[in-house]
């Protein structure tokens, strides 16, 4: 029976969610940090889990053609970069293949991911940094898997500028006394430290636990004035919440204004302190073309843009199209989206504010029929009612640019089973030396004329039969094994229930009916719709 700190030998049989290696031993899968796939390691056990274990290298014996020496004194104890021990060739192809495979086991279709479009530079590549503090002072970044603050000088993904920022506020709160936040009371003054760059400026935001003064604050903005000639602008941002959000919803300027401009496919943009904009200009750039390319405007079509940002594909796209329409729910975002368009002197992009699913019923009871809709989701994707008014809509094509492989692949599945049929997917590598990657998928509206009407009859199929080939305690132990995912049964059950598993009448239902169930988050979603098709229940 493993135990933790034994050192067993391990083959490294693929790479994981987080760019971990995944193995096995004795029918447990174990997570292997700085894992190659290919290798021959022997591994140090950090964790024993009942059906997973976690481990990390101790020791080659026989290492990947693609494994290099780490460029960075802070790799691996700094959870910021997941493949620093990899060549840069096969970093890309890991991640294509992950999109590749997500699309197959999670999506259900056979979507193969043409290329990967990498970068031309990895290094410092980010034009917006957030670097969390705490006591000591200490100024870096969270460690994997934990809040314990990495004291990190320099990082090669960002402007060095970054790190002359960084030095100038540890002086100010040394010379100041200013305390730095303590998660755990609730006590402490300066929680992070925000920077946004454009290619020209500098950004500096503080994110602060009170909304009194702060001291020194003109010695604040005279050391960071000095320390970043580029400098535009010294903000406050108040968070008083018990939260990880990072920024509060009362935002002060100390000098300068609270904003940049910058220029991204030709356009100006002006960027907000908190308004989305995508991290890593010059791949951006490379993602928007690829959106439009697969968006196939002749110049006369009407697309939706939902969750517009401060309307970067918007614009790209209005240049190519009749008209845009994009919506937003950040007020902030939607005012920067049509100052954008005025700057830049577009008059076909109207943009209004609102959650997208409320903003897509809403233009669809309007009648409005667009040809292209193009979505830009956060990381747990669309929700089922987008989905749905998206195929009310009944768009030519859908243009899904995705930062999240597994709801990616989940949302793909809900669009086919809509009449949308995915045509072509193209991975872009936006966050070099990390484990994230962005796709852009297209899909197109599938030619019902063109298919063969099938009558079945229900009476001949056993729609209770899937429930019994996989009890709860399986799935959760599949979930596990497979994503390292720990799911209730109370998650389970609602996934069962959207395929139409039926379950017993008061099966995993509310003592009472004011009381609120957790919903299952989408990851865990995607990693339970996997195992129900494992297990052959859908």
């Amino acid at each position: 029976m493993p135990k933790k700190n034994d050192i067993v030998r391990l083959t490294i049989e693929r790479c994981g969610l987080a760019g971990e290696g995944i193995s096995h031993l004795d029918g447990q899968v174990v997570f292997v940090s700085g894992g190659i796939p290919g290798e021959v390691c022997d591994v140090q056990l950090l964790k024993v889990g009942k059906t997973a274990i976690w481990g990390r290298v101790h020791a080659l014996v026989d290492g990947s053609p693609a494994r290099v020496a780490a460029d960075c004194p802070y790799y691996p104890k700094c959870g910021g970069c997941q493949f620093r021990h990899m060549r840069y060739s096969a970093e890309l192809e890991t991640k294509r293949r992950r999109v590749e495979d997500a699309l197959r086991r999670i999506g259900g279709v056979d979507l193969p991911v043409s290329e990967i479009l990498g970068a031309e530079n990895t290094l410092r590549y980010r034009n917006k940094v957030q670097l969390p503090v705490a006591p000591g002072p200490r100024i870096g970044f969270f460690r994997a898997r934990s809040h314990d603050v990495v004291n990190v000088e320099d990082c090669l993904l960002q402007p060095e500028t970054a790190s002359a920022l960084r030095r100038a506020v540890l002086a100010w709160m040394l010379e100041w006394g200013v305390p730095a936040y303590e998660e755990e009371t609730h006590t402490g003054l300066l929680r992070h430290l925000y920077l946004r760059f454009s290619r020209t400026q500098v950004l500096c935001c503080l994110v602060v636990n009170s909304a009194k003064p702060l001291p020194g604050e003109e010695a604040l903005v005279s050391a960071l004035r000095a320390a970043a000639p580029g400098l535009a602008g010294v903000a406050v941002s108040v968070n008083q919440e018990r939260t990880n959000v990072v920024l509060g919803r009362e935002l002060r300027s100390l000098w300068g204004h609270p904003w940049l401009d910058d220029t991204l496919c030709g356009l100006t943009f002006r960027i907000s302190v908190p308004s989305f904009y995508q991290v890593n200009r010059d791949q951006a750039e490379v993602l928007y073309e690829q959106a439009l390319a697969f968006a196939g405007l002749t110049g006369h079509e009407l697309v939706l843009d939902l969750y517009c940002g401060i309307g970067t594909i918007s614009l790209v796209m209005a240049r190519r199209a009749g008209k845009v329409i994009g919506a937003e729910i950040v007020p902030s975002a939607v005012t920067d989206a049509k100052a954008n368009a005025a700057r830049n002197g577009i008059t076909n992009a109207d943009f209004l504010c609102g959650d997208a699913g409320t903003a897509a019923q809403h233009l669809a009871m309007q009648g409005l029929r667009p040809d292209v809709i193009c979505v830009d989701p956060p990381r747990k994707g669309l929700s089922a009612e987008v989905c749905d008014a998206i195929a009310d809509m009944a768009p030519a094509r859908v243009v899904y640019v995705s930062c999240d492989p597994a709801t990616l692949a989940r949302d793909v599945r809900r669009l086919h089973e809509s009449g949308y049929r995915p045509e072509k997917a193209v991975a872009v590598d936006m966050f070099p030396r990390t484990a994230h990657v962005e796709t852009v998928v297209l899909l197109s509206k599938l030619n019902t004329k063109q298919h063969i009407e099938v009558e079945l009859n229900l009476d001949e199929l056993d729609l209770t039969a899937a429930e019994s080939k996989a009890t709860y305690e399986e799935i959760r132990e599949y979930v596990l094994e497979h994503t390292g995912l720990k799911v209730s049964h109370l998650y389970i059950a609602q996934v069962k229930q959207k395929y139409g598993i039926i379950e017993r009448e008061n099966y995993n239902k509310p003592k009472s009916e004011n009381s609120r169930q957790p919903k299952c988050p989408p990851e865990k979603e995607a990693a339970i719709t996997e195992a129900l098709k494992h297990f052959g229940m859908i």
